[in-house]
């Protein structure tokens, strides 16, 4: 029996901007049609169970939610996992160890997001008090908020204002030929008569951006322009073992390594460093490193020696958006489009709140 799990299907939605074209669908329904969409298009009949990556939701079980609501049947559980903006590769990874285990063969894993319609927040005192987001870290340890970790960590590792600006602008061009071209066209599962993701800006030169003032520290390098935004999106892939992968005769990505770790939450951005130096045994094809901030992921792709234009080859974070739960399986939609049928190897991760971070190295076979 052959339990090496590989991907035989993946598909998202657009990415949407907050209060944009998607603000009416709450996770449930993004995660839904994606869902159907991976399993029709593999010919499979239903899954063992639908892992999905969440950070903003209503809470109750948003998987099990959105299995329910796309007709996968009540048999199909559903497990919701939070791993912050890590979540939906923390998600496929753990869809990739439950049939290393022998736990099932079959699993629909991903990613939502819905940003425009995650519920306010309050702690229980007199009077309520409103809240963001939840604490990453205790605050006698450092709990920054990201575009100030992002500052630090761009300054510590000495990245320049310039060079984030011109990763920016390219990621943006990037997107917008890959737009053009319909290099997007296959994986996306369309919504409210949406079929392009909305972020990506033409003619975001570095010498516009260069004009954006700094966003969160007076004297940081971090703007709104070199940063990702605030988004809607759901992303899933079908995870099997070889031996149903054989059996459906379909080609895929087998993962090779996973790994996950965590460092001083105060250079949060850096969490995907050791998660990468415990995968990389080789050099990747394509490399898909999601794109939180300029500055930041710069840090990182240069701590494990990877060349930054070699990143994103269609775009980015950036440039299409970072819908925090879905990210991290966006990264994997992404290089299941770039390498299945063309051959090689490819790199996902992304660093997370706290601290954390995730990799994933996937080879292409046929």
């Amino acid at each position: 029996m052959n339990r090496t799990p590989v991907v035989v299907a993946a598909r998202r939605t657009p990415i949407g901007n907050a209060g944009g074209a998607l603000r009416r669908y709450t996770v449930d329904e993004l995660a839904a049609p994606v869902l159907r969409a991976v399993l029709d298009g593999a010919g499979l009949d239903t899954v063992d169970d639908v892992v999905l990556g969440n950070v903003f939701g209503p809470g109750g079980n948003p998987a099990r939610v959105a299995a329910l609501r796309a007709g996968l049947g009540e048999f199909v559980p559903g497990v919701t996992v939070d791993r912050q903006c890590a979540s939906g590769l923390a998600a496929i990874v753990m869809a990739a160890t439950m049939i290393r285990a022998g736990e099932g063969e079959a699993y629909l894993a991903g990613g939502v997001e819905s940003a425009s319609t995650a519920p306010y927040r309050a702690w229980r005192t007199e009077p309520p008090a409103w809240y963001t987001r939840a604490p990453f870290a205790p605050k006698d340890i450092g709990d920054p908020e990201m575009g100030e970790a992002a500052d630090l960590v761009a300054a510590e590792a000495g990245i320049s204002r310039e060079r984030q600006d011109s990763f920016a602008a390219r990621s943006h061009a990037r997107a917008v030929e890959a737009q053009c071209q319909g290099r997007f066209d296959a994986e996306l599962v369309p919504l409210a008569g949406t079929d392009h993701d909305e972020r990506p800006r033409k003619n975001f030169t570095a010498a516009r951006l260069a004009r954006f003032p700094p966003a969160f520290t007076p004297d940081g390098t971090t703007t709104a322009a070199n940063s990702c935004g605030i988004n809607d999106g759901a992303a899933a892939v079908l995870v099997v073992s070889e031996d149903v992968r054989r059996t459906l005769g379909l080609p895929g990505l087998r993962l090779v390594a996973s790994a996950t770790s965590a460092l001083d939450p105060n250079r949060l951005g850096l969490g995907a460093v050791p998660a990468m130096r415990k995968v990389l045994d080789r050099t990747p094809d394509v490399v898909e490193f999601n794109e939180a901030f300029a500055g930041q992921a710069l840090a990182c792709l240069d701590a494990v020696g990877i060349d930054e234009h070699v990143v994103s080859p269609d775009g980015g974070a950036i440039a299409l958006g970072h819908p925090w739960g879905a990210s991290g399986a966006v990264l994997v939609v992404r290089l299941f489009s770039s390498l299945v049928g063309t051959g090689g190897c490819g790199l996902a991760a992304l660093s997370a709140a706290g601290g954390v971070g995730v990799a994933t190295l996937w080879e292409a076979v046929a």
